[in-house]
């Protein structure tokens, strides 16, 4: 379930054109995570436009939504995706204007200094008429991300029960091989499956002293442009 869920994430991430680059996937526990997906952009940002915040908020969806669609049940293991999705979405509507119901408003103020032991604490300056519209237009986003991601899965389902038996056997994949199985390359066997028996023959002296095996290419990119259906 780690690994689909993971998976989850990557998948749904490298297809959105303005989601950070997948660079790795690991089943591999890490702290409190039983695994983790690492997204890494490809420049410094300074701006980050709303349908930006939508795809990175669909990616970090993918991990439930790929969970539900294999076991038709779900986890604990998404709780502090859906913190991160909730608290992105809110900001959309409260800090940053991105609510065509809301409007280009700032809704709210945080006071406190946590750097001297405070809890930040909210300012309620709106009505609670405003709370609700608030509180639906944050569902909404939520909502609209979610079936994204469900659709992205759903669609790319094949692929995903291919690569999720590679990270099963090896436990990490990184970005070239990740980009590799995307574009539909063969898993490797295993070596002890290919030749159980024989013995690997130690490289000769002219091996050894031989040119060093050439880089692989760099692969292509599978990420849409932006504004490319």
């Amino acid at each position: 379930m780690v690994a689909y869920h993971e998976l989850g994430h990557a998948i749904v991430g490298e297809l959105l054109p303005l989601a950070d680059p997948v660079h790795k996937v690991s089943i591999l526990p890490r702290g409190r995570a039983l695994g983790y997906t690492i997204h890494m952009p490809t420049e410094d940002k300074y701006l980050v436009t709303k349908s930006e915040f939508l795809d990175k908020i669909a990616s970090i969806l993918g991990g439930r939504v790929a969970e539900q669609i294999v076991y038709t049940e779900v986890t604990t293991g998404a709780s502090n995706d859906f913190e991160r999705a909730t608290e992105m979405a809110r900001a959309m509507v409260c800090q940053y204007g991105m609510s065509d119901k809301i409007g280009p408003l700032t809704i709210g103020g945080r006071h406190g200094n946590p750097f001297l032991g405070r809890d930040w604490m909210e300012e309620r300056n709106y009505s609670e008429e405003i709370a609700l519209e608030i509180d639906k237009e944050v569902r909404a986003i939520i909502d609209s991300c979610y079936e994204r991601a469900r659709t992205i899965l759903v669609e790319n389902r094949e692929k995903m029960e291919e690569i999720v038996k590679v990270l099963l056997e090896k436990e990490s994949i990184e970005r070239e091989e990740f980009v590799a199985l995307m574009q539909g390359a063969k898993p490797p066997i295993p070596s002890e499956q290919q030749n159980p028996t024989a013995p690997s023959a130690p490289a000769s002296t002219e091996q050894k002293a031989g040119s060093e095996k050439p880089a692989p290419a760099r692969l292509p990119n599978l990420r849409p442009e932006p504004g490319v259906a």
